[in-house]
């Protein structure tokens, strides 16, 4: 079974902004009420049994259960019964709240996130809709539950043989989206290795490197506008918190932000067709990039956002048929791609492989990249031989 997301920008009226806009503010509150009450129920399990904070401690019958997502589902509907606001608002939408909060806590159970936090005003940018009935896109008009048809810019159609089973309406500062969930009854095979095999090696020098002898230079999309950033964000602080000028100061900075993300989106996309070009398998290192995000190039690390990159290249060349797979990164540039020979560690500065052994001499970069590729040829049951100072892959 296939599942797409299709993304589309609204042209809603100002009544229907005007809808979503108290539905954004609504699940906002229902998150901070669910959030509340889970934390409380932990507030009262958290003192010793034996002692208490001085300070004091927060009281609750013993007997209460553990709030959950069921739970705090049967206590949402006797509350749309009692509140208007919750129950002119769509009743599944803010049950997607609450199931999204219960994600949360599992996360900070399962994967070592942060305890959940309160949302602000205007911190909940996103609606989520499961259900959106039959046929709810015609021509460019998509049907949403509240507002009903929503005109849209069709930017590629629809695929045939695929059902809409949700939409998430997103708020953003450029204006409304919609992210379309299809669904196609289909199964696809496994991608097999096949053709050209091609190794990246991902770095800040350069953004990376390929076993072809490419070298990719890193665009800097936050280093480039962080004068500017920094300048609007400043003004933004001297208005006065709530004020129409805030406001204003606070729409520039989001909107940088997401000229930002843009670029570098449209330079990932790029980028991963292009390395897909003539190849049919592509390697690449597993690398722990929150480590990296902790060294002293942490802003360096975090913009070149190779992670999501990587994830990028992935779905491309999924959906191009290439072969992708990731191998050990433990050595990749202390490792002769021509001999084999182990050339001791590097420091960043040296940028030159030279090998002891055999002479061989490129690019830092390529050279671990040419290793890559060897490894990962050798994990898909290919062999390498070097001749003279280009690659041939062969059959063992």
């Amino acid at each position: 079974m296939i599942h797409l997301t299709y993304q589309y920008k609204l042209a809603p009226t100002q009544q229907q902004q005007q809808t979503y806009d108290e539905w954004l503010e609504t699940s906002r509150r229902v998150w901070n009420f669910a959030l509340a009450e889970r934390k409380d129920w932990y507030k009262s399990r958290a003192c010793l049994i034996d002692r208490c904070s001085l300070r004091g401690e927060y009281v609750m019958s013993p007997d209460a259960p553990r709030p959950s997502f069921s739970s705090q589902c049967k206590a949402l509907t006797q509350a749309r019964k009692v509140y208007p606001e919750l129950g002119t608002a769509n009743a599944q939408m803010l049950q997607q709240v609450l199931r999204r909060l219960e994600k949360a806590f599992v996360s900070m159970w399962e994967r070592g996130h942060g305890f959940p936090r309160f949302k602000k005003p205007g911190r909940l940018r996103s609606l989520l809709f499961p259900q959106l009935g039959k046929d709810p896109v015609r021509g460019n008009r998509v049907r949403l539950p509240g507002v009903g048809w929503v005109k849209m810019r069709l930017s590629r159609p629809i695929p045939e043989g695929f059902v809409i089973k949700q939409a998430q309406v997103v708020k953003r500062a450029s204006g409304w989206y919609v992210m379309l969930t299809l669904q196609c009854d289909f199964e696809v095979p496994d991608i097999l290795p096949h053709g050209e095999a091609l190794g990246i090696d991902v770095g800040l020098s350069s953004y990376l490197a390929t076993s072809a002898g490419e070298l990719v230079p890193r665009p800097r999309f936050f280093g480039d506008l962080q004068r500017k950033l920094k300048l609007l964000q400043q003004r933004a602080s001297h208005k006065v918190k709530g004020s129409n000028n805030w406001r204003k100061a606070h729409y520039k900075v989001a909107k940088l932000y997401e000229y930002i993300r843009n670029c570098r989106q449209d330079f990932f996309y790029k980028l991963a067709h292009r390395l897909c070009d003539g190849v049919g398998m592509v390697f690449a290192e597993n690398l722990n990039f929150k480590a990296w995000a902790r060294g002293m190039f942490s802003k360096h690390t975090l913009d070149a956002a190779h992670g999501e990159f990587l994830r990028i290249l992935k779905w491309v060349c999924w959906k191009r048929g290439v072969f992708y797979a990731e191998v050990d990164f433990t050595g990749t540039s202390q490792t002769c791609p021509s001999c084999g020979a182990n050339t001791g560690k590097k420091e960043l500065s040296v940028r030159v492989h030279r090998c002891p052994e055999c002479g061989y001499t490129t690019d830092r970069d390529i050279a671990a990249a040419q290793v890559v590729m060897q490894r990962g040829l050798a994990a898909v049951g290919q062999t390498v031989k070097m001749l003279g100072e280009g690659l041939s892959v062969g059959s063992p």
